[in-house]
């Protein structure tokens, strides 16, 4: 049983449940599939499905509300509430990780919390949260005033995109910040409750403050290596949760060969089609070995006999962007030798760029180096720069054309634009500047009366095409 929702399904998902044709819970989103023939069920068949113990799977978290409201599998239930609150993991598996300090806090009391009392570095999330959105790493009062002005601005924003049962802006925890190397596993316990490792990442960070899904990366060596450890330390895990034919994404911290989590996903692996890499590094997709319970052949694992690895880089937009902005997905796949997927997103709804899948040669590739640290801007045009692009094109050819008549300012003036409360304060200001130059050029004797540097011509056209008017003739 599958249960497909917003904001994405990968057509690899899609086309595979076409072709097996599993049954999929009919909702909006699947509905509004167009063009895919899919073995749709409705709620109370869907329902029954899952009562009867079929295993479920979805692509999106928000499919997790729908389950608490329509099924009756108490086993179920209560692994997907420990697993995804990030405050009922902690306690539930305080026996394996004594040592990690983590205390509950509500948004209204964030701004009350002696940050004296804290540990030298600590990291506040929400108790149920996706991709990143409201983790912060901090280790100074200044960072974690940044925070709740961040957390001021941002909630509702997140709560936008997001349920509350994907991602909770009202409950966060604060707890110890975890050294050691970061992994992702997507796994799923079997009809024993036995742990079953599909798929394991190597996650990287820019940086110790980074906090973003930008680089994870996998292949034979990193499998071979680490599945055994993640499997003696799920095993555990479900000594506490005991849950059967439940699927998990989980991130993780390894050091000095203590396992630590940081998260658990239940009832999917990968999101927002992340799992994909499974097929592109082992020819196998996660989601059909666990429907199916058809685990792959150990020879998937064995690789070619190279050092390559496979990655799936979540594009997260820089800082100061505000999802207006225009990417430019094909020139950045082609800073790449082997793209091998490329989910594009609608930022404004997911809140990054796309998923990337990449092939590199070795864990060392600085095409690797490249994806992890590049801050994506020389990839971003601006919604106003796309406005100024656009009204370049549209306008009168320059040859025998004087500016004044080219753009009139009687249709954009410079006193409207300064004055409408309407127009946003970037263009204002850029009609001040514009206003500025002329007065300059006027007045000033060290400007000749026919000409102007180019380089500031250019910049004042680029800050406000509409009120840009020149004492001269281009032409001239």
């Amino acid at each position: 049983m599958v249960i497909l929702d917003a904001p994405y399904a990968s057509e690899m998902l899609l086309d595979w449940l076409e072709e097996s044709q599993h049954p999929v819970l009919a909702n909006d989103f699947t509905r509004g599939l167009e063009g895919r023939a899919l073995h749709l069920v409705d709620d109370a068949e869907a329902a029954a499905l899952v009562n009867a113990g079929q295993r479920v799977y979805t692509n999106s978290e928000n499919a997790l509300a729908w389950l608490a409201e329509n099924t009756q599998v108490e086993a179920l239930a209560r692994g997907i509430e420990l697993f995804k609150d990030k405050l009922e993991m902690r306690r539930a598996l305080a026996s394996l990780d004594e040592d990690v300090f983590f205390r509950e806090v509500s948004a209204d009391e964030l701004a009350a919390v002696d940050f004296d009392e804290l540990p030298d570095r600590v990291v506040l999330k929400p108790t149920v949260g996706f991709c990143s959105m409201g983790v912060y790493v901090i280790t100074s009062r200044d960072e974690w005033d940044a925070a709740l002005t961040d957390i001021q601005r941002d909630a509702e924003r997140w709560q936008r995109m997001y349920p509350e049962s994907v991602v909770d802006a009202q409950r966060f925890i604060i707890e110890s910040y975890i050294d050691g190397q970061e992994y992702a596993i997507d796994a799923f316990f079997d009809s024993e409750g036995r742990a079953q490792v599909l798929n394991v990442l190597k996650h990287d960070f820019a940086s110790p403050e980074d906090t973003s899904d930008r680089l994870y990366t996998c292949g034979p060596a990193i499998y071979r290596e680490m599945a055994p450890v993640f499997t003696e330390w799920l095993d555990k895990v479900n000594q506490v949760i005991d849950v059967r034919d439940l699927p998990v994404h989980v991130e993780v911290r390894v050091e000095d060969g203590h396992v630590s989590p940081i998260e658990f996903n239940p009832l999917r692996f990968a999101g927002l089609g992340g799992t994909d890499v499974s097929q592109h590094a082992f020819g196998f997709k996660t989601y059909q070995a666990y429907l199916e319970d058809a685990l792959p052949d150990a020879s998937a694992y064995e690789g070619d006999g190279t050092d390559a690895v496979y990655t799936m880089s979540l594009l997260n937009p820089p800082v100061g962007t505000d999802g207006t902005e225009t990417f430019d997905y094909d020139a950045f796949a082609a800073r790449f030798s082997d793209v091998r997927g490329f989910h594009r997103f609608d930022v404004s709804k997911i809140g990054s760029y796309g998923f990337l899948f990449v092939r590199a040669d070795s864990l060392e590739s600085p095409e690797l180096d490249f994806l992890l640290h590049d801050d994506l801007r020389e990839f971003i045009t601006s919604a106003s720069d796309v406005a100024a692009a656009d009204t370049a094109e549209d306008a009168p050819e320059a040859v025998g054309v004087p500016v004044e008549d080219a753009v009139s300012t009687e249709d954009a003036g410079t006193d409207a634009l300064s004055g409408d409360a309407s127009v946003p304060e970037e263009q204002r200001d850029g009609a001040s500047a514009a206003e500025e130059m002329r007065a300059g050029m006027a007045h000033d004797d060290s400007v000749p009366d026919d000409s102007v540097a180019i380089s500031e011509l250019f910049a004042a056209v680029k800050r406000d095409p509409g009120v840009l008017s020149l004492p001269f003739d281009l032409t001239e």
